[in-house]
């Protein structure tokens, strides 16, 4: 999908190859979070659905932070992605692929991540039209030899992986020449969230 394509390319421009995966509890923490995220210049926020507060923080976060890129993830239904679309998510993430889902997004044609794990997810996604897709669970399904192994005979495919990457394994992940972003949850840890120690998730993203 060129549409795909060129939104991807023109968002790693602008922002740090890093994807936050956010699980909002209390919707009044879905500002601040994202404003101590984009000052520390991350700006691709993952907003996902695992929790009832998602799909409004998506719309608030969208309102009130604009220099936030917001998507929705942890999206397993096409019902689930219209609802994020009509919050104003700007991109999708899935951990997985339906038929369903891949033809909502096909029809939307905006930056959707098929979330996959082994060969034939690749090549069904592929022909979906999406080369930009999830790795996940990224540690669990092989980790960086298994993204070695796809390259080979998936050389137009890039991954942005998540799953049982943070801090101390990031970077291992960026070095690969066919992932284009990472995701992951250290940069929101609940404890820092639950205590709205804003500044300490600010830190967290300068340092990466």
């Amino acid at each position: 999908m060129n549409h795909e394509r060129s939104m991807w390319d023109l968002w790693m421009e602008r922002a740090k190859p890093i994807v936050p995966v956010i699980v909002i509890d209390q919707l009044d923490d879905a500002v601040p979070l994202a404003q101590a995220l984009v000052a520390g210049g991350v700006r691709l926020l993952e907003v996902t659905l695992r929790t009832g507060a998602g799909l409004q923080a998506i719309a608030e976060i969208k309102q009130a932070v604009p220099d936030a890129i917001v998507g929705v993830g942890t999206v397993t239904s096409a019902y689930q992605l219209e609802d994020a679309l009509k919050q104003g998510a700007e991109f999708a993430v899935s951990p997985g692929c339906s038929s369903d889902l891949l033809a909502c997004a096909q029809n939307w044609g905006g930056p959707y991540l098929p979330g996959v794990a082994t060969p034939s997810e690749v090549m069904r996604a592929r022909e979906a039209g999406f080369r930009y897709q999830k790795f996940f669970p990224a540690s669990a399904a092989g980790g960086s030899a298994m993204l070695k192994a796809l390259a080979g005979p998936f050389g137009d495919v890039v991954f942005c992986p998540t799953g049982g990457i943070g801090a101390d394994n990031y970077r291992d992940y960026l070095a690969l020449s066919n992932v284009f972003a990472v995701g992951g949850s250290w940069l929101t840890p609940k404890t820092a969230v639950s205590a709205q120690n804003w500044q300490a998730l600010t830190s967290l993203a300068i340092a990466c």
